[in-house]
C-alpha cells in the first residue's frame, strides 16, 4: 500500500508534544500523552522502570524482531541554588551552550507540582549598570533565573515551596509558518516522536500486517545517554533510532529531507541497514541525504553499548540550529515519515 503521509497533521501534534515540558528525569506528563494516543488506537503498550514507553504492534514473523526508538525527554535545567538575591543558580540537563538559553521564558516546578514561570537573565544584564554586560562569559555562575514573583530573598523563594533539585524548563516558543516551517526548541525528538505516532496510527486505521513483530520505545533518557539501552525483546534482530539530523557546516544534511546517518561520535552504524534505508529511499523516491555527525550519540548507540547483539540504525528529519533554536520543514518531516513506513514494510531484515 502506498503512504502519502499527511504531514499537516504530524505538524501538529509536534506542536503539540513540545508545549509538554519534559527534561530528563521529568518527563511522565507527556509519557502519557503519548501512553494515551496509542491505547485510543488500541495498540499493546506496557511502561519500562525507568519510566519509557514501549508500544508493540505483532508481526507475520514473530521469531525476528524490529525497534524502532524515539525520545521525548528534552534538554532543560534543574536548579543548583537558591541565591540570596531571590534568583536561581541552574544546572544543565543535556548538552547545550548557556547562551542558547539566554533571555528565555521558563517554567520552575516543584516537587508539589505547583509550577511558577520566570526568565533565563545574565545576573549582568543590564548595559546601563553593568560595564561587562556584553562581554561577560555565558556559564553557571553568571546565568539565573528571575522569577515572576515578590522575592527578594532565598527564604522568600523557599517560602513559595521552591527548592534545589526542582526542574526549569524552556517555553518551546513553537510556530508553524506558512512556508511549511516549524521552528520550536525539542524538536530533538519530538518531531520524530510524531512521525512514529502518526505512522503507527495509519498502520493500525488500515489494518496492515507487518512483516516482523516491531516494538516501539519511545524512551525519556536519551539526553542523558542511556534512554534505549535497555529492554530490547531476545528476538530484537534490527534496532532503527529516529532521531534529528544534525546541521552545520561539512554537513549533508538540510531541512527537507530525510537523513541518513552513517556514522556519530560512537562509529559507524552498520553498513547492510544503511544500505537498506538507502535502497528503500531510492524504491520510493524518498529524498535523503547521507551524514556523520561527529559530536552525537544516539539510542541506537547507547544499546550498542550496552552489549545487545543487534544490527543498528539510525535516520531522522534534518533540524537547523541543534539544541538550540531548531527548525525544520514539512517536506523533511514527510520524507522521514515515508522511510519510516517503507522500512517498517521491507520484507529482508539484516540479521
Amino acid at each position: 500500500m502506498s503512504y502519502e503521509p499527511n504531514s499537516k497533521e504530524t505538524m501538529e501534534l509536534i506542536q503539540k508534544l513540545v508545549s509538554i515540558p519534559s527534561p530528563s528525569g521529568n518527563t511522565e506528563k507527556v509519557i502519557e500523552f503519548v501512553e494515551d494516543f496509542f491505547k485510543n488506537l488500541g495498540v499493546d503498550t506496557c511502561r519500562n522502570r525507568k519510566g519509557g514507553l514501549i508500544a508493540t504492534l505483532k508481526g507475520k514473523n514473530n521469531t525476528k524482531h524490529r525497534m524502532l526508538t524515539a525520545h521525548v525527554d528534552t534538554l532543560g535545567e534543574m536548579v543548583k541554588e537558591i541565591k540570596s538575591n531571590g534568583r536561581l543558580r541552574l544546572d544543565l540537563i543535556g548538552g547545550f551552550a548557556w547562551n542558547s538559553i539566554e533571555g528565555e521564558y521558563c517554567e520552575i516546578e516543584t516537587a508539589s507540582g505547583k509550577i511558577y514561570t520566570g526568565t533565563i537573565l545574565m545576573h549582568q544584564q543590564s548595559v546601563h549598570v553593568y560595564k561587562e554586560a556584553k562581554t561577560a562569559e555565558r556559564n553557571q555562575q553568571n546565568i539565573e533565573v528571575r522569577i515572576d514573583e515578590k522575592v527578594t530573598n532565598a527564604d522568600e523563594v523557599r517560602a513559595l515551596g521552591i527548592e534545589v533539585g526542582d526542574f526549569v524548563s524552556f517555553d518551546p516558543r513553537v510556530q508553524i509558518t506558512e512556508s511549511g516551517y516549524i521552528k520550536s526548541r525539542h524538536l530533538d525528538d519530538k518531531a520524530s516522536v510524531a512521525i512514529l505516532m502518526k505512522t503507527i496510527e495509519y498502520i493500525v486505521k488500515n489494518q496492515i500486517k507487518l512483516p516482523y513483530t516491531t516494538h516501539f520505545l519511545i524512551s525519556n533518557n536519551e539526553e542523558i545517554g542511556y534512554g534505549g539501552n535497555s529492554n530490547i525483546t531476545p528476538e530484537t534482530v534490527e534496532y532503527l533510532a529516529v532521531d534529528m539530523g544534525a546541521m552545520g557546516d561539512g554537513q549533508s544534511t538540510d531541512e527537507y529531507t530525510v537523513s541518513i546517518c552513517v556514522k556519530d561520535a560512537s562509529g559507524p552504524y552498520n553498513m547492510k541497514l544503511r544500505k537498506h534505508l538507502v535502497e528503500l529511499a531510492k524504491q520510493h523516491q524518498i529524498d535523503y541525504q547521507l551524514d556523520i555527525y561527529p559530536y552525537y550519540g544516539s539510542d541506537a548507540s547507547a544499546a550498542i553499548r550496552s552489549g545487545f547483539d543487534i544490527v543498528h540504525g539510525l535516520i531522522g528529519p534534518g533540524i537547523d540550529s541543534s539544541h538550540a533554536f531548531e527548525r525544520t520543514h514539512i517536506s523533511s518531516i514527510q520524507n522521514t515519515e515515508k522511510l519510516v513506513y517503507a522500512y517498517l514494510l521491507s520484507e529482508n531484515i539484516t540479521g
